[in-house]
């Protein structure tokens, strides 16, 4: 489902003389479906850079990038927005929403742009709002008032509305509390159980035990480093 071959990404320092800094060299590894794969390597090992390319939000010197078939490396722009409406979901650690936009309407928003009807995707919603244990007074609201746990939790909420294929997960767990994380947890291990195959960057050891089949040290394809 997710096949990466030969991948490699260099940063120009264009403040420093154009000074190439290689970050990744010849990355190649699959997911298959109903699989997770936890990225693990000290910080700076290139785990967010890797997750990003496989987003599509770096771009890549060399390799291919295969979800579901497409090559995110060669891919048109609207195939690559396609990709992500359609196939790829990605929780991050930030939730990034258009200001004045009810949190329950920022949940569903994945499912609405995949064709789900407003009573389904609201339905879907505010099951996994009562889930995450997002009072309902709230729901009502922008989550940009939020505080940092509870807008973590809507990001999940999000994250996991659409029944993506193939899903990025940055760090799930960070900061919640015992309640929230077994959600979380429960949630990818559902989405394993449909067949999502899952990449993630998890530092929380326990987490990553429990719900990840194998591991893969960014650190083998860090120029200079030693896994």
């Amino acid at each position: 489902m997710i096949d990466l071959k030969n991948v490699s990404k260099t940063f120009t320092l264009h403040n420093q003389g154009s000074a190439v800094i290689e970050v990744l060299n010849n990355v190649s590894f699959s997911v298959a479906a109903g699989e997770c794969v936890a990225l693990t390597g000290n910080s700076g090992a290139g785990k967010s850079t890797l997750m990003r390319m496989i987003y599509g939000n770096y771009l890549t010197q060399a390799g291919e990038i295969r979800i579901g078939g497409v090559d995110l490396v060669q891919a048109e722009p609207r195939d690559v927005i396609a990709l992500r409406r359609e196939v790829l979901g990605y929780v991050s650690q930030f939730l990034r929403v258009v200001p004045r936009v009810s949190t329950l309407d920022v949940v569903a928003e994945p499912l609405r742009v995949v064709g789900e009807s407003a009573q389904d995707a609201q339905a879907r919603a505010e099951t996994l709002l009562e889930q995450l244990n997002i009072p309902q007074r709230l729901w009502s609201l922008s989550p940009t008032t939020f505080s940092g746990g509870e807008q973590q939790r809507v990001n999940i909420a999000r994250g996991f509305a659409h029944t993506y294929p193939a899903m990025l997960l940055d760090e799930p767990t960070a900061s919640l509390d015992a309640t929230n994380r077994e959600v979380v947890l429960s949630l990818i291990e559902e989405a394993k159980a449909r067949g999502a195959a899952i990449i993630g960057i998890f530092h929380d050891e326990a987490a990553r035990a429990r719900v990840c089949d194998r591991e893969i040290d960014v650190r083998t394809f860090t120029p200079g480093m030693v896994a």
